[in-house]
């Protein structure tokens, strides 16, 4: 009776705090180039459901995945432009906007899932974000894509010998490009949008992402060997242009951002639940898969101690230490 009694005093102080927020109406549109079906759809799904509840429907948000209002770079532009208000983005590829957003991008150190919740939900992501406005842009959470693994049409990559001569479709990010001319392969930056066709017309060997968005954009279907190499994790931002950010009240930021932080748990939980599924699913369609132990990741990892030591020498130096120290990380070995 006690528990009961709480939950109503509970669901009765929401309601009230609800009542008293002042929601105006508003229709965002959420912009992503990943398909439906991966992690962060799956998260912008359950945002746009929250925001619609918790206003009484008058915030609406109108989801456009698969990226159909155009690639990563036109959707930012016209996300500090005013013309769309929300998208979710690779965090590392912020490093164009904020230079200290490479720190995400560094090769083979977030191999460890709860180490990165601690990196990105503590005082390292939130020293990210506080730099965002200064872009035109309003970083609400991190969520993520997972953690991404090599495909190609060539040979399978077991050790950073194997890359060698590999053209591989990339992000544009200069700490991805770096790494994989590192290891001897050719690396070829694309939009998202354009990756299949590249693969399938044999204009690239291979591209690397998260085994989710392998399955949903069928690249299994033009893609021959599948290494899980973990190279690196893919955290996503929750972005909001601020032009879209300045119009809206107190009340109305506050609720985007509470819904995108409580959703980021979740979000996160069906990523990592999903992956060894979608990886079976991937052999089972004809794939064939290799798994790197510990020793052959070492082994990139110390290959690309240079990358890594003259990307981070870019980055605040401080965040940089903290970042190293969760991870586990040496930069005096």
């Amino acid at each position: 009776m006690h528990k009961i009694l709480i939950a109503l005093a509970a669901a009765t102080c929401f309601c009230a705090t609800a009542a008293a927020a002042e929601y105006r109406s508003h229709t965002i549109k959420f912009a992503v180039t990943t398909p439906k079906g991966t992690p962060p759809v799956q998260g912008m799904e359950l945002f746009a459901e929250k925001v619609a509840e918790r206003s009484g429907g008058k915030i609406k948000v109108r989801l456009f995945p698969n990226g159909v209002l155009g690639g990563d770079a036109q959707v930012l532009s016209s996300l500090q432009g005013g013309v769309v208000e929300m998208m979710m983005w690779s965090a590392g590829n912020l490093v164009t906007q904020v230079p200290d957003f490479g720190l995400l991008d560094l090769p083979f150190l977030y191999t460890d899932p709860q180490k990165v919740d601690v990196l990105l939900d503590g005082e390292v992501g939130d020293r990210l974000i506080a730099q965002l406005p200064q872009r035109q842009l309003v970083g609400l959470a991190f969520w993520e894509l997972g953690m991404r693994h090599l495909t190609n049409n060539v040979r399978p990559v077991g050790s950073p010998e194997d890359a060698s001569g590999i053209k591989i479709r990339l992000q544009e990010s200069p700490v991805s490009v770096d790494t994989w001319r590192a290891l001897g392969a050719n690396p070829t930056p694309l939009p998202f949008t354009e990756v299949h066709t590249a693969l399938e017309t044999g204009t690239v060997d291979g591209q690397e992402n998260p085994a989710t968005v392998i399955l949903s954009a069928k690249f299994n279907e033009v893609q021959k060997y599948l290494s899980l190499t973990r190279h690196s994790y893919n955290a996503h931002m929750v972005l909001v242009g601020k032009p879209f950010w300045d119009r809206l009240n107190t009340d109305e930021q506050q609720l985007l951002k509470d819904v995108a932080m409580e959703i980021r748990l979740e979000q996160r939980r069906l990523s990592r639940e999903n992956d060894a599924k979608v990886i079976a699913e991937l052999e089972q369609a004809g794939m064939q898969v290799n798994h790197l132990d510990e020793e052959a990741l070492s082994r990139f990892r110390e290959q690309l101690r240079p990358v890594i030591l003259e990307h981070a020498n870019k980055i605040n130096p401080e965040l940089t230490q903290k970042a190293f120290e969760i991870v586990g990380f040496d930069a005096q070995d």
